[in-house]
C-alpha cells in the first residue's frame, strides 16, 4: 500500500485550490454554520494559520490493518439515556485530562494511550493510576505507521499488547518514565504558547526513563491482556463504554470540524482533510438530538475546554466504523 498516499491530507489542501486567507475563509465559514440552523455552533478556533501548517493535527490513517478479534457483547443490557465516566469512576483523573499533541500527527498514539491509561484505572478499581506515555508509542512502535507523519489505531493496540508501553506524562512535567518531548504550541489563539510551525520530527525510540524517575525501563511497561475491534454498532459501541471504559476512535475531519465550539457537531460545510483519532468517553442526547462524547487532543483552548460532541448512532463522518479498545494485564 502506498504510504504516501495514506498520509493526512492537509497537504492537499493547500495546492489543490488557492485558499482565501484563513480569517477571511474562518469568519464566513462560522457565518454560514451558526445560520443554517445546525445541531453545533462554530466559533473562532484557529487564527492566522494557514492550511498547510493544520496537516499537523491530522495523523490517523484510515481504513488500515483490523485487530483479529472483535468484541461482541449481550445486546439485552440496560444501559442509561446518558452516561460520563468521569463521574461513574471519579477516582480515575485521567479521565478528565485533555492532552496536546503538539505540531505533530500523534493523535493516533494520544488516542490509544489516553484510553488505556482511563482502562488501566478503571479496571484496577483505582488501584493503579498512571498516564501512560504517548511519547513511548509514538516513538518505539515501528509498525505502528510513520510517527509524526501518521499510524494505524489497531497496530498501536496490539503493540500496547505485545511490548508494553511505559508511563509519561505531558510537556515538561517530569511525570513517569517518558513524558512528551514536543512542546505545546498555540494553534488556535494568540495565548503564551509558541506559535506552531511546521511538523516536528519523530522522537527517537529510547527505552530509558527520565534520569529522577526511580523504575527501570523494562520494569515500568504495562501491558494489555488482549486488543480487540468493537462492532460499528450504537448498542454494542455503549455497552463497551459502560462496561469497560473509553475507547479510541478514527474519522473522517472536515473543514468546519476546525470551527466546533459546542453543540452536537455533524458535517455541514466543507472539504475533507484527513484522518483523525480521539477518545470517546460516553455519550447522552443534546436538544433532542444523540451524541458521543469525546475527548480531542488539540489542548484546552480548542473547542468545548477541549472536548467536542458528535452526532451518535448514524456514522457520523465514519466515527462508529473504526473503534477499538483492550484490557490492561493487571
Amino acid at each position: 500500500m502506498n504510504g504516501v498516499h495514506l498520509l493526512c491530507l492537509f497537504c492537499v489542501v493547500s495546492v489543490t485550490w488557492a485558499r482565501p486567507q484563513f480569517s477571511t475563509w474562518s469568519h464566513d465559514m462560522i457565518n454560514y454554520i451558526n445560520t443554517a440552523n445546525s445541531t453545533w455552533t462554530a466559533g473562532v478556533s484557529f487564527q492566522d494559520v494557514e492550511f498547510s501548517s493544520l496537516k499537523s493535527l491530522c495523523g490517523t490513517l484510515l481504513r488500515g490493518p483490523r485487530l483479529p478479534y472483535t468484541m461482541k457483547h449481550a445486546t439485552n443490557m440496560k444501559l442509561p439515556d446518558t452516561f460520563d465516566p468521569r463521574s461513574q469512576w471519579s477516582y480515575c483523573k485521567t479521565l478528565s485530562q485533555i492532552r496536546d499533541q503538539g505540531n505533530c500527527g500523534s493523535c493516533w498514539a494520544f488516542g490509544a494511550v489516553e484510553a488505556i491509561s482511563d482502562r488501566i484505572c478503571i479496571h484496577s478499581k483505582g488501584k493503579v493510576s498512571v498516564e501512560i506515555s504517548a511519547e513511548d508509542l509514538l516513538s518505539c512502535c515501528d509498525e505502528c505507521g510513520f510517527g509524526c507523519s501518521g499510524g494505524f489505531l489497531a497496530e498501536a493496540w496490539q503493540y500496547w499488547t505485545t511490548s508494553g508501553l511505559v508511563t509519561g506524562g505531558l510537556y515538561n512535567s517530569n511525570v513517569g518514565c517518558r513524558t512528551y518531548t514536543i512542546p505545546p504550541c498555540e494553534h488556535h489563539v494568540n495565548g503564551t504558547r509558541p506559535p506552531c510551525t511546521g511538523e516536528h520530527q519523530t522522537p527517537k525510540c529510547n527505552a530509558e526513563c527520565l534520569p529522577q524517575y526511580s523504575v527501570p525501563y523494562k520494569k515500568d511497561k504495562h501491558f494489555g491482556h488482549k486488543s480487540y475491534n468493537v462492532p460499528s454498532d450504537q448498542q454494542q459501541i455503549m455497552t463497551e463504554l459502560f462496561t469497560n471504559g473509553p475507547v479510541e476512535a478514527a474519522f473522517t475531519v472536515y473543514e468546519d470540524f476546525l470551527l466546533y465550539k459546542t453543540g452536537v457537531y455533524k458535517h455541514v460545510k466543507g472539504s475533507a482533510l484527513g484522518g483523525h483519532a480521539v477518545k470517546i468517553l460516553g455519550w447522552g442526547s443534546e436538544n433532542g438530538t444523540p451524541y458521543w462524547l469525546v475527548a480531542n487532543s488539540w489542548n484546552s483552548d480548542w473547542g468545548d475546554k477541549g472536548y467536542f460532541k458528535i452526532l451518535r448512532g448514524q456514522n457520523e463522518c465514519g466515527i462508529e466504523s473504526e473503534m477499538v479498545a483492550g484490557i490492561p494485564q493487571l
